[in-house]
């Protein structure tokens, strides 16, 4: 059996594509990184989706707490985690705390995941 040899084709150069928009810097990837984990959880995920769901984007603990099956302290917790990566602002009225989106947060996940988007503002954080 003989050995046929195959032809052999000139390595082609690599051509990069030209950007569309401007990557994320590593702090913009180490914050973004940050929102994503707080969204990572289910239960957040709910939490955060019912705040959204309602009359202006604001909702009091005691009504998001409906239907999501963890304690109160928990629901707190992940309320917290949602404030601290900067998707939510809460406010106390009397001896209830309001939730709201922070609706800049949420425009800037949208750019980023937005493969569509053009321009550098997406690579920014706010």
């Amino acid at each position: 059996m003989s050995k046929q040899s195959l032809p052999i084709t000139p390595i082609q150069a690599c051509t990069a594509a030209p950007l569309v928009r401007e990557p994320l810097t590593p702090a913009a990837a180490v914050e973004l990184a940050s929102v994503f984990r707080a969204l990572s959880d289910p239960v957040r995920l709910q939490l955060l989706s019912s705040i959204a769901s309602r009359a202006g984007q604001e909702a009091c603990v005691c009504d998001i707490s409906a239907g999501v099956e963890v304690s109160q302290p928990t629901i707190s917790h992940h309320l917290r985690v949602l404030r601290e990566a900067g998707l939510l602002e809460s406010e106390r009225r009397a001896s209830w705390v309001y939730y709201r989106i922070v609706p800049e947060a949420m425009a800037r996940i949208s750019r980023i995941l937005d493969a569509h988007t053009t321009g550098t503002d997406a690579a920014v954080p706010a």
